[in-house]
């Protein structure tokens, strides 16, 4: 049979691992100096457990997969808000503010396309049990922080608020059944613009003086804080409180961003950002990269009654979820990844001269590991040209050459496939030098 994938699905290379390596440790530092703990759930959740959660665009994206024999209808986790929620509703007495990060695969039945995946890695980091807007701008900080460790300088966080969004709707005179249809054409303003966005809200049978008044809106400019006072001004006078309960939790986020050093050209009030997903109940945030333009590679927000379609008690939450596919597509077009990022985990290839001395080469591979080495050996007897041809192809940095020259005074010639250096020392010293000459040229892995 021909061998290939299923649409959407990829094989990912050693070379390629390497960087996404690189990128999950850099995430798992920042993570855990802000004091996000790890977590893991399984791939598949209980069917009822997802649905009902995500709105009925998202939820027919998610995959079903039940065994033939089982009982249990089961679904594909589609993200890892919703695995979260249920968690901290099963184990009550984990300590709060519970602060979490999770790096893992999730499933959607998307179309494929460039940095859009059926399977691919989401990582999310959330903090669980504080209602404070101090944890939201945490989020923005750490996201700022993250991307910018890993070379961006191009992106925009864009901030919103789900009570702000009920307001614009409530002052509009938007009928309260169609609040949910004004989100999804709002939702599409940067892909139609203005007047696709009209044509959306007249196709959900939004009125037409309705739309004129919600359009108003959305052309108002100016910066974060100069938007946030005029809206204001306009829900205090239309006495719109969900409005204004939006428009200062907002202010109290940026005084918090102020406050956490994240520059202000950094993130920017947006209107138009809606995210998708039903269960945001606060601030929305999400990252647009503005060079190349991919679309958004962060995307998460305040989402309160999740845990309490899971448990008798509401539980206040707030995360992000980074896009480490698109994060690695912008990494690979723009050539950020750092210059000295091995091609291989492994460090030295240590050569088979002969049959007879493949044990001496076994137990020279098993010192420089013993000394902290990542280390191979070749597993036959082949020419050395063939061996070090190998060891250029896999990108390792040094080849250990241990032949009967060697044996007899007690040396191992070793080269530095980067420069062609070559130096004869006891297995020891030999151990140090590569050690030190890895340490120096950023091959540490």
């Amino acid at each position: 049979m021909e061998p290939r994938l299923p649409r959407g699905m990829r094989d990912i290379l050693p070379e390629q691992m390497m960087l996404r390596r690189y990128v999950i440790r850099t995430f798992e530092e920042i993570f855990e100096a802000y004091g996000f703990e790890p977590l893991q759930t399984p791939a598949l959740e209980l069917r009822e457990t997802l649905m009902g959660k995500y709105g009925p665009d998202a939820e027919k994206l998610i995959y079903d997969a039940r065994h033939r024999e089982g009982k249990e209808e089961l679904s594909l986790r589609y993200d890892l808000s919703v695995p979260l929620a249920r968690v901290v509703a099963m184990y009550p007495s984990l300590p709060r503010p519970f602060k979490r990060y999770q790096i893992a695969p999730v499933w959607r039945a998307e179309r494929p396309q460039k940095g859009r995946y059926r399977e691919f890695y989401q990582c999310d980091a959330d903090i669980v049990g504080t209602s404070s807007m101090a944890a939201d701008a945490e989020i923005i900080a750490l996201i700022d922080e993250a991307l910018t460790r890993l070379g961006f300088r191009n992106f925009v966080i864009l901030l919103n608020h789900r009570k702000l969004l009920a307001g614009l709707g409530r002052y509009s005179g938007v009928p309260e059944p169609l609040l949910g249809s004004l989100y999804r054409a709002i939702d599409k303003f940067d892909r139609l613009g203005l007047e696709g966005v009209r044509e959306e809200m007249r196709r959900y049978g939004i009125p037409e003086e309705v739309i004129d008044r919600m359009l108003e809106l959305l052309r108002i400019e100016g910066e974060n804080t100069e938007l946030l006072e005029e809206l204001a001004h306009r829900m205090q006078a239309a006495e719109i409180p969900e409005g204004l309960e939006g428009i200062r939790e907002l202010q109290t986020l940026l005084q918090f961003l102020d406050e956490m050093g994240v520059a202000p050209e950094r993130y920017r009030i947006s209107f138009t950002m809606v995210r998708g997903l039903e269960y945001y109940t606060g601030p929305i945030f999400e990252t647009v990269v503005t060079e190349p333009k991919i679309g958004s590679i962060t995307g998460g927000g305040r989402y309160d009654g999740l845990v309490g379609l899971f448990a008798k008690q509401s539980v206040p939450m707030t995360g992000t979820s980074f896009g480490i596919e698109r994060i690695i597509d912008v990494l690979q077009e723009l050539g950020m990844a750092p210059p000295g990022l091995p091609r291989t985990p492994i460090q030295v290839l240590v050569t088979v001269f002969d049959e007879p001395r493949m044990g001496a080469s076994i137990a020279l591979a098993r010192s420089f590991r013993q000394a902290g080495l990542r280390t191979m050996f070749y597993f036959e007897p082949r020419r050395l040209e063939a061996q070090l041809r190998y060891a250029h192809q896999k990108g390792i940095p040094f080849v250990a050459i241990l032949g009967p020259d060697e044996e007899a005074q007690g040396v191992v010639t070793v080269r530095d496939m980067r420069n062609g250096e070559q130096r004869s020392l006891p297995p020891k010293e030999a151990a140090q030098w590569i050690r030190e000459a890895l340490e120096g040229g950023g091959y540490g892995g």
